[in-house]
């Protein structure tokens, strides 16, 4: 028996496809194929879970589906406990700048922390107040002792030194724990006011040193140079209120590709070269990283990824990688095009999503799914570029059309576009204009 889907998650889900982004819920519904992908990265999680660290960088094409299989990722990581934190990159958000640009990103990472219960951003109150209730509840039960009582307090206020000790000795990490002891002595004595200078400060708004040294008594503001710092301790931090990890999700970096000038280009790839280095050499713990990008802003020579000789050593393939023998264990993880079976099963799902948001029975037959197949991928080009991307926004356009116009069938309406088909070989399958050789 097909399983049910909101009428809220089904309109999300054709909405958002049908714009040309990934939705941020209902993926499980049309998850198809990376298997092998997801397993990999899978695979990270538990990593990070023991304590490692992981940095892969996602490449595809523009539509290929780099950045669901980042939102899949996202899902599976808060339904097991971890903290994601995600943004894309864009001219005001870089890794580096000269104005304030890493510092932007990283508000954006904050802004958006995700947990299970609360997964659309803003998950940094709630952590932070989990995280003390955690605590009030374990002294109460350890020590037996009453909420209100000056021993309780003493409990609680050693506890909490515990919790943050190993974060002191980390860079950046006695600023941050005295922070982290501000919000407790706001929130123990119900200072609402002072708990909001707290989120400032660890949301990256305070302007100047001075500023911070006013309200907060602290010398130390997050800024563009150390703002990657501050992340690593939040993973520790993390751990420590509970959760399994922190998970930064990074998408958009063709925005480093098309930065004009070429220094400010090497200062974002040193940049990226710097957490890269801490994930390998143990200097991080407890944070997965996951970047997202095309083939041509990691691979183009002069001005690329690979343009920067120290990434370029490190990432790039051995003598036996190839494009039917992958290393999914790699740094890069490359998306191939889903297959003519997966494609298949995709816009199966979503002709039946559609048919239950809109409430009409569905009736599109397997010979019309097909037809519908074999009519994009026979269009001249084809083989090289068109993305699942294309063929969804163009599959919910159709199915808008069939569901308003009950006269006319699929093949009426295919059949009255312009397409024109190439002869040829597509992926190793062999395409005539009557598309004889189609198999599932």
């Amino acid at each position: 028996m097909e399983k049910i889907i909101p009428k809220r998650i089904a309109s999300a889900v054709i909405n958002s496809l049908r714009g040309g982004v990934v939705p941020r819920v209902g993926l499980e519904h049309i998850a198809v194929g990376r298997t092998e992908e997801i397993n990999a990265l899978l695979h990270d999680i538990e990593i990070i879970s023991d304590g490692g660290a992981t940095f892969r960088f996602i490449v595809g094409k523009y539509g290929s589906g780099k950045s669901f299989l980042m939102q899949i990722m996202r899902n599976y990581a808060m339904d097991r406990g971890f903290v994601l934190a995600d943004a894309d990159l864009s001219p005001e958000r870089r890794f580096h700048g000269t104005n304030n640009q890493g510092l932007a990103t990283y508000k954006e990472l904050i802004q958006n922390m995700s947990v299970k219960t609360k997964p659309d951003g803003g998950a940094l109150p709630l952590i932070l107040e989990k995280w003390i209730s955690s605590v009030l509840s374990e002294v109460s039960i350890e020590k037996n002792l009453s909420p209100g009582s000056e021993d309780f307090s003493k409990e609680v206020q050693i506890k909490i030194y515990k919790t943050i000790s190993d974060i002191e000795g980390m860079v950046n990490g006695f600023d941050f724990a005295r922070v982290i002891l501000q919000y407790w002595e706001a929130y123990n004595n119900g200072d609402d006011i002072k708990k909001s200078l707290v989120l400032k400060w660890f949301r990256g708004e305070y302007h100047t040193r001075t500023e911070a040294k006013n309200e907060l008594g602290i010398n130390l503001i997050i800024s563009d140079g150390n703002w990657y710092d501050f992340i690593k301790i939040f993973a520790i931090f993390l751990v420590k209120a509970g959760y399994k990890g922190m998970i930064v999700l990074i998408d958009e970096l063709v925005n480093i590709f098309k930065i004009p000038h070429s220094i400010t280009r090497q200062y974002n790839y040193e940049k990226i070269l710097t957490m890269y280095n801490d994930v390998l050499q143990g200097k991080a713990h407890y944070i997965g990283i996951l970047v997202g990008g095309t083939p041509q802003c990691m691979e183009d020579a002069s001005r690329g990824v690979f343009s920067y000789d120290a990434l370029r050593s490190r990432l790039s393939e051995g003598r036996f990688s190839s494009g039917e023998t992958k290393d999914l264990l790699a740094p890069i993880i490359r998306l191939n095009p889903l297959s003519y079976e997966e494609m298949y099963v995709l816009i199966e799902k979503l002709a039946k999503i559609h048919a239950n948001l809109y409430d009409y029975e569905y009736r599109i037959t397997h010979e019309e799914l097909v037809f519908f197949l074999k009519t994009e991928y026979g269009r001249v080009g084809a083989s090289l570029n068109i993305t699942p991307r294309e063929i969804i926004r163009d599959f919910i356009e159709l199915l808008n059309i069939v569901f308003q116009d009950k006269e006319k069938t699929v093949a009426e309406i295919i059949g009255g576009k312009d397409f024109t088909f190439s002869e040829g070989n597509i992926n190793g399958e062999e395409i005539s204009r009557d598309f004889a050789r189609f198999e599932l």
